[in-house]
Parts: C-alpha cells; structure tokens; sequence
C-alpha cells in the first residue's frame, strides 16, 4: 500500500497521542500543558482532513480514527479541565483542596461534556450531512473554548472576568450551553476553503481578521471570543440565506 494513504492516519494518531498527554495534564491541572497540547491536537485534527482530502486517500478507517482521535482530545481533556475548574476554591483560585460532597457532586458535571461530545461524535460518524457545513459547534472548538478559560486567569490582565469565569453557576450554565450547542441542529459554516474567491468565502475572512484582532487585543481570552464570533457569524450567515 502506497505510504501516502498513511499521511493523514499518521496526523490523526498524532492528534490522540497530544490529547493523551494532555489529559495526563489535565488530571494533574496543569493547565499551562493541557491547552498547548489540545491546541497540538486540534491542528494536526485539521490536516489529516487536508492531507486526505488532498492526496485524494479518504477512507472509512481514517473517518473512525478521527472521531476516536477527538474523544480523547476534544471529549475527555475539556471534560477534565471543567471538572477541576468546578472544584476550584473560589476565594483562593487554582488551590484544588477539600470540599464538601455537594462541591465534589457539583464538579462531577463537568464530565457532561465528555458524554455530550461522545454523542455528538458518533452522529458525526453517520451523518452525511456535514460535508460542507457543520451541524452544531464542533468538538475540537468546544475543547479550545473551555481548556483557554483557567488561562485567562493565569494570564490574562483582565482580572475582573475572573469572577465570572470561576464562578460555580456560570460555569455550570456553560457547560450545559456548550453540551447544548455540541448536538444542536445549527448550522455552522466550514472553516474549509475550496477557492479563496472573497464573494465565497465571505464570513471566512470576517473571522479571520476578527480572530486576528482578538489573539492582539485579550490574549487567551481571544480563543472563548473567537468561538463566541464563529457561532454568531453563523447565526447572522444562516439568517441572511434563509431570507
């Protein structure tokens, strides 16, 4: 067998293998490592699709790799990291001590994001109508937006988002909003481009620049705010068509 059929095989393994290592550091709350090793994960996601697409090698082996490569690194590590951010001390941030059973119980629903990007990973696998659209907010997406929030904290110079962002309620209603949106039928656009004509792609190089002004203006919380843009442009994208 020709060894370009193995190129995008090779990248999806890659992806499991940086979203094994990032849960071993998302048990550990080491959040630093967690996100570049997931955000690791979510490129090279992005091209075994390129390469396969490319050398014209897709295959129904790759299509099951992939979706089993995104459990790891975009189901269990966001999972986890919700899970440590819920049991969180919110009156000493990042310091993971005792709690009560009710705190322990609360925490445990951070999991509800591994269950939800499970299901919605296996309707992606039987589903033939996402080629040119996404049917809810993207696994790889979801697991960017919740492993870049402790950072903010740990980073960001906008201290005041930190009560809201380690707050039990809010992260809570996130994590419902965002198992919400992993299998909700909204339609969210590729980010592929087949040409690069600007009539095309329109909403593409909207969030392209957006996403540029955001990385040079919030820093890690540029990544939350990216995901919040893409769902909105949707939204407005799918509201113009169906005018």
């Amino acid at each position: 067998m020709p060894i370009r059929k193995h190129i995008p095989n090779i990248f999806t393994l890659g992806n499991l293998f940086a979203g094994t290592l990032a849960t071993i550091f998302a048990v550990q709350a080491n959040f630093e490592l967690t996100a570049i090793f997931v955000s690791i994960g979510v490129f090279l996601d992005f091209f075994d699709g390129f390469f396969a697409r490319i050398l014209n090698v897709t295959s129904k082996l790759g299509k099951q790799l992939d979706s089993l490569a995104d459990m790891v690194t975009s189901g269990v590590v966001p999972g986890i990291v919700m899970y440590n951010l819920l049991k969180i001390d919110t009156d000493n941030y990042f310091i993971l001590g005792d709690h009560s059973e009710i705190d322990s119980l609360v925490a445990f629903m951070g999991l509800f994001l591994t269950l939800s990007a499970c299901y919605r990973l296996a309707k992606f696998n039987i589903d033939t109508m996402q080629t040119e659209t996404f049917i809810g907010l993207p696994t790889p997406a979801m697991s960017l937006f919740v492993v870049f929030l402790p950072l903010i904290y740990l980073h960001s110079e906008y201290h005041f988002l930190n009560e809201i962002i380690f707050n039990r309620y809010f992260l809570t209603g996130l994590t419902l909003v965002l198992a919400y949106l992993m299998n909700a039928k909204v339609v969210l656009f590729s980010l592929k481009f087949k040409n690069f004509s600007l009539m095309d792609n329109t909403y593409k190089y909207i969030l392209l620049v957006l996403s540029i002004v955001l990385i040079l203006t919030l820093s890690y919380a540029s990544v939350p705010m990216i995901i919040i843009s893409y769902i909105i442009l949707s939204v407005i994208k799918n509201v113009k068509q169906n005018k």
